[in-house]
């Protein structure tokens, strides 16, 4: 029996300055399945993407794997330098497949629907971070979100990309950006911060246009990290998602942060998807 990959459609240009496609994935001319290939620029590299793989018919064949890997060799004939792939929470067999194939995960989606604001611990108070404080915030926000994009499993380089591009697409504006909440944690007293937080208060609309707000960064100084105060931070979020009117609250944590993990699940958070990459 022959598989083969076929296109669907023609190639779209994406804004991201790359390209998708769609493929029907056949065997002996017959579609059992189908994916997508999508490109996206990350200064000079491409990096790809493969989604909505589905195996209609003849699942345990080696459809799958199969169409991942001639999926990998278009992404290559484009460019890409890495590619990554989303894999449901709800797909184990999916999970299985792109570990299989060399995929290492990088990150989790999680996910919770807030329902009342939760009260923060006493003496605590959150104050906004204004335009004179915003550069060096960004400034070690930036230096460690490029180390835990190393640690996934990015180069330098590609750190360093992807960091740049998330910044400036969702804090265009700086700390004058609308729709985001950007606020420093105190203690009794107000002196030094104990930590930060940055929330997008509306990142997109999920499929039934209910809005997703998304926990873009939760950071505690070191000199008080192991106090509870990343809990708060993350309390502190909620309040200010739902005082926004988004009750669905959203956020990665890269795998290999297993205090965080624990954390998020002792809030009620959930995973959704898990992120899979690895290098071409």
């Amino acid at each position: 029996m022959t598989t083969t990959l076929r296109p669907e459609g023609p190639e779209t240009p994406t804004t991201a300055g790359g390209r998708t496609r769609r493929w029907r994935i056949l065997a002996n001319g017959h579609q059992v399945g189908a994916l997508r290939t999508t490109s996206a620029r990350h200064d000079s590299e491409l990096w790809g993407e493969i989604a909505e793989l589905e195996i209609t018919e003849g699942r345990g064949r080696g459809r799958g794997t199969f169409g991942a890997l001639a999926a990998e060799e278009v992404l290559r004939a484009w460019g890409c330098t890495r590619v990554d792939v989303v894999v449901p929470e709800s797909a184990p067999i999916a999970r299985g497949l792109v570990a299989a194939l060399g995929y290492t995960e990088r990150m989790r989606n999680l996910g919770k629907s807030l329902t009342t604001a939760p009260p923060l611990p006493p003496g605590v108070t959150a104050r906004p971070i204004d335009a004179a404080e915003f550069p060096a915030w960004i400034d070690r926000a930036a230096r460690e979100y490029v180390q835990s994009l190393r640690d996934s499993g990015l180069t330098e380089a590609q750190a360093r990309a992807k960091s740049r591009l998330d910044h400036r697409n969702v804090l265009p504006q700086g700390a004058e950006t609308p729709g985001v909440a950007l606020r420093r944690l105190h203690g009794p007293g107000g002196a030094e911060p104990l930590g930060s937080l940055w929330v997008n208060l509306h990142l997109r609309d999920l499929p039934d246009g209910t809005p997703l707000a998304w926990v873009m960064v939760v950071e505690v100084g070191r000199a008080h990290r192991g106090r509870g105060h990343g809990r708060t931070l993350m309390l502190l979020a909620e309040r200010e998602c739902l005082a926004a009117g988004a009750r669905e609250l959203g956020l990665n944590v890269f795998s290999g942060n297993a205090a965080a993990l624990r954390l998020y699940a002792s809030l009620g958070y959930r995973v959704v998807n898990r992120c899979y990459g690895k290098q071409l």
